[in-house]
């Protein structure tokens, strides 16, 4: 994300671990457990089973065309603790002017969410998952990250700073959305190394009721600067790879300087104007926005 300071090329397949920059599908044999509840309303144990709610997730990772040999600036990781945590992180680049890695910040701060997903002091509430994972970051740098954690319950529990995104679709309909937290334009809400930025007491939270059949696709702004929510729900229809399908949509369209985007639909509302060439000629602010592109979609099932 190329955005001031205040901010690979992979395609992974399902995996049984929770790592960064990898997959990790819900434990199989966690899937097909049963919670057995005993009513004691009569005179018989009458065993009533209800069914657990978990994640099955793909991911996909396009870094910046100018940034495939290092692998971008993005993170993510996907655990299958309790009913499955996703996160997303987005690190911002303008550290580079200033010779610093900006994928190192992002990396460590999930590398470290990772490890405390099953704290006793988190307790499964991701707001505290952010805190504890930045605090024991090291890394100088900053980037906007979200992370979300599914109960066996159906709730979705949501944390969200800056403009990494979350979606949750239903029957062919976007049914709950995350909204951007930014400073002004195209500078977002940061977690970073320096005390200007922002802490988990500034992250957006928001807890969703999931049934089974939902589906979730959380990214990067790389995705939701280039693709519309009516494209979204079609390639979750149309495509088995749902991930990498929307991931390439993305790159597909922040190539496209003709392609009238979200993300240039939005820089028109705020005033910003093209090139005095276009202008001349009549043209409007056009074109997609070139950026490492992540993509995480888990369907929910139940056991």
């Amino acid at each position: 994300m190329a955005i001031p300071i205040l901010r690979a090329a992979m395609i992974s397949h399902f995996q049984f671990q929770p790592l960064i920059h990898s997959i990790s599908a819900i434990d199989e044999t966690a899937k097909r457990r049963k919670r057995v509840v005993f009513s004691s309303s009569s005179s018989e144990l009458n065993p009533v089973i209800r069914s657990e709610m978990s994640f099955c997730v793909g991911t996909c990772l396009i870094p910046h065309p100018k940034k495939v040999n290092t692998g971008g600036e993005d993170a993510f990781f996907v655990s299958n603790y309790n009913g499955g945590v996703i996160a997303v992180a987005d690190g911002v680049s303008g550290w580079a002017e200033e010779d610093v890695d900006p994928s190192l910040f992002p990396r460590e701060l999930l590398a470290n969410a990772s490890n405390f997903v099953g704290d006793e002091e988190v307790n499964y509430d991701p707001r505290i998952l952010l805190r504890k994972a930045h605090a024991a970051t090291s890394s100088t740098g900053s980037a906007t990250v979200i992370i979300a954690m599914l109960e066996k319950n159906g709730t979705l529990k949501i944390a969200n700073v800056g403009d990494c995104g979350l979606k949750v679709i239903r029957n062919g309909h976007v049914i709950f959305s995350t909204s951007p937290q930014e400073h002004y334009f195209d500078c977002p809400f940061q977690l970073s190394s320096e005390r200007v930025g922002q802490t988990y007491l500034d992250a957006a939270v928001s807890n969703v009721e999931l049934i089974e059949g939902d589906t979730i696709v959380m990214g990067s702004d790389g995705l939701f600067d280039n693709v519309f929510d009516h494209e979204i729900i079609p390639t979750i229809v149309r495509y088995k790879d749902v991930a990498e399908a929307l991931a390439n949509l993305a790159s597909s369209h922040a190539m496209d300087s003709n392609f009238d985007s979200p993300y240039s639909l939005e820089a028109r509302s705020r005033g910003f104007e093209p090139p005095l060439w276009k202008k001349i000629l009549g043209m409007k602010l056009t074109g997609g926005k070139l950026d490492d592109i992540t993509v995480l979609v888990g369907q929910v099932v139940s056991s």
